[in-house]
């Protein structure tokens, strides 16, 4: 029996905002189409899965009604702790129906799975399994804002969420600063939009008035707002509070 293969299907970025977007103006129509086909899913939750499956539907007819669906969620214990790093959880049980044949899509909430989210246990799984990885075409979050940003876009790292502790993010904020400023290596990370405002301004008290600080919100959405200046410039003329909007956040020089 030939085995099924594991799609990366990227979700749009608009989880949690409203109005959300038109999934034809994000994802191209083959990535709608490739997604329609698939029966058996991976997903972060169920509930935020079968809504995005329902948005599908109505753009390109799903292969199999929504009730008959088959959808698996990754444990409690990833969202919290993460699964890129190998050995943190063995997701090769979730792939057995690939193995008895049938196509698995993996999904998150929004973007690209195993980028900036859960996943990654999954796909190195089916390679341990020798299952093929189709990864699709959509938006990631943080390459459109890396490309937005005007900032080094030939060496760069995403380095995840900063500390919420304030003196433990400031000396992480100071750490991100001197590699980007001494091997101009762009710095991204994200963080949960109603902590947003509180990251904004650790940023403009931490910085050297020089660095250049990028921040993308609403990616794709009606509402996007990226602003790419000196901290110098973001003291003199600080953005209204948004901690609704999904944000991305680079510095460097």
């Amino acid at each position: 029996m030939s085995r099924g293969k594991l799609y990366l299907v990227p979700a749009p970025l608009d989880f949690g905002c409203d109005p959300g977007a038109a999934l034809q103006d994000v994802l191209p129509l083959g990535t709608l189409q490739a997604a329609a086909g698939i029966t058996h899913w991976i997903c972060e939750n169920a509930k935020s899965a079968r809504a995005y499956l329902k948005r599908i539907d109505g753009v390109v007819p799903l292969a199999a009604p929504l009730q008959a669906q088959q959808l698996q969620e990754l444990p409690r214990e990833v969202h919290k702790k993460g699964d890129h790093q190998a050995g943190q959880f063995d997701a090769r049980p979730l792939l057995a129906a690939a193995l008895e044949g049938a196509d698995i899509g993996l999904l998150s909430e929004a973007g690209m799975p195993a980028v900036a989210d859960p996943g990654a246990s999954v796909v190195r799984a089916a390679h341990e399994l020798g299952i093929a990885v189709m990864p699709l075409t959509g938006p990631v979050s943080l390459l459109l804002a890396l490309a937005a940003s005007g900032l080094n876009g030939q060496n760069f790292a995403f380095v995840g969420y900063l500390p919420q502790d304030a003196a433990a993010r400031a000396q992480r904020i100071r750490e991100l600063e001197s590699l980007a400023l001494r091997a101009g290596q762009t710095q991204l990370f994200i963080e949960t939009p109603y902590r947003n405002a509180a990251l904004l301004q650790a940023l403009m008290q931490t910085l050297q008035h020089n660095t250049r600080l990028a921040v993308a919100r609403g990616l794709t959405l009606a509402n996007v707002d990226i602003r790419s200046q000196t901290v110098k410039a973001w003291r003199a003329n600080p953005p209204a509070a948004d901690e609704r909007s999904p944000a991305v956040f680079a510095i460097g020089r």
